[in-house]
């Protein structure tokens, strides 16, 4: 707060002292006194005036910069009136009631908000668990009648049964630490996994895999590490080169960490397309000219690995994509079993 405004909003008073002043001199002088006693008083009504300004002023910036930093440090800002102290000043009391209601309002609100999440996300969950049981079934009459059209339908049932995970991970990326276990997990089992789980989509665009020496265990959850790794392929077959499309996953070490490299030579990124890939709806130039792009697949894996503590970098030299999965290596872990 600062003092200008803390003047005007006391212009009333400084008016009204002001104005009781010059009546007082006025009265002082009409009945005899003399300048200099007239004087004396003006300056000490004056000078009593300041000082109460003064204290004022510096009491209520204290009491408001203590109510600023207390806000800061709420993470909830709109719980600030249950821990804020109850104001003496009636004004001030009637602005914190109307804050409590306010904030009461806000609590009602929210709790009511997550009721309706919890209720959708619940829902989602039952659904896709519902429809992943057609879906198998169509698979094994697939399976048990193998021919060119059998084929088209597994490669399309992947892709639904991809879309089907895609909702349910998302509606559960709000609370992973309900869902994920950390353990050691070997990453050519999940990196192999992964490209089972798209066989018939990798066939249908006859892909080259080539999958160099994966033998290095990490410390994730292989499920949702499974998950990010079908989004990437998903996007390496949608945006493939209408040539021979190639799929290249590979590992290095670099430092204290473990990179697993999805790269393809597909249609590639615009470097300025780059920085916003892993926004939420975000489809750029090559989604433009792919319908089926959502912008959520991306946005979704970096999210997971955000809270999974995994890294997720992409490069592009126009010609082709490298997703980048970097795993952080527990010393401690890898000292004990060694």
């Amino acid at each position: 707060m600062s003092g200008k405004l803390f003047l005007k909003n006391h212009l009333p008073v400084i008016l009204l002292n002001l104005l009781g002043a010059l009546a007082l001199s006025l009265f002082l002088l009409a009945v005899g006194n003399d300048i200099q006693t007239v004087l004396f008083i003006l300056t000490a009504w004056v000078l009593v005036l300041a000082l109460y300004l003064a204290a004022g002023y510096v009491s209520r910036k204290k009491r408001l910069e203590k109510l600023l930093e207390m806000a800061t440090q709420l993470k909830e800002r709109y719980l600030l009136p249950e821990v804020m102290p109850v104001p003496d000043q009636a004004e001030e009391q009637v602005y914190y009631q109307l804050l409590k209601l306010a904030g009461k309002s806000m609590l009602e609100r929210i709790g009511e908000v997550e009721r309706e999440r919890g209720e959708y996300r619940t829902y989602i969950e039952q659904w896709v668990h519902e429809v992943k049981t057609p879906i198998t079934a169509l698979k094994l009459l697939c399976e048990n009648n193998r021919s060119p059209f059998s084929r088209e339908v597994l490669a399309e049932l992947e892709n639904i049964n991809r879309c089907a995970e895609q909702a349910l991970y998302y509606a559960r990326s709000e609370h992973t630490e309900k869902d994920y276990s950390i353990r050691e997990m070997s990453l050519a089992d999940v990196v192999h996994g992964a490209i089972a789980d798209n066989k018939y989509l990798l066939r249908q665009c006859d892909m080259a895999i080539t999958v160099d020496d994966l033998e290095i265990v990490v410390y994730a959850d292989d499920k949702w590490v499974r998950f990010i790794l079908n989004q990437i392929i998903s996007n390496a077959v949608k945006y493939r080169s209408p040539e021979q499309p190639v799929l290249h996953i590979f590992t290095e070490r670099s430092g204290d960490q473990v990179l697993l490299s999805v790269a393809d030579n597909g249609l590639g990124i615009p470097e300025s397309d780059l920085p916003r890939i892993f926004e939420k709806g975000f489809t750029g130039q090559n989604g433009r000219t792919i319908h089926s792009s959502t912008g959520i697949g991306l946005y979704l894996c970096k999210r997971l690995c955000d809270k999974l503590g995994i890294g997720l970098a992409a490069s592009s030299s126009g010609s082709g994509t490298t997703i980048t999965l970097s795993f952080h290596i527990n010393d401690f872990i890898t000292g004990v079993q060694s």
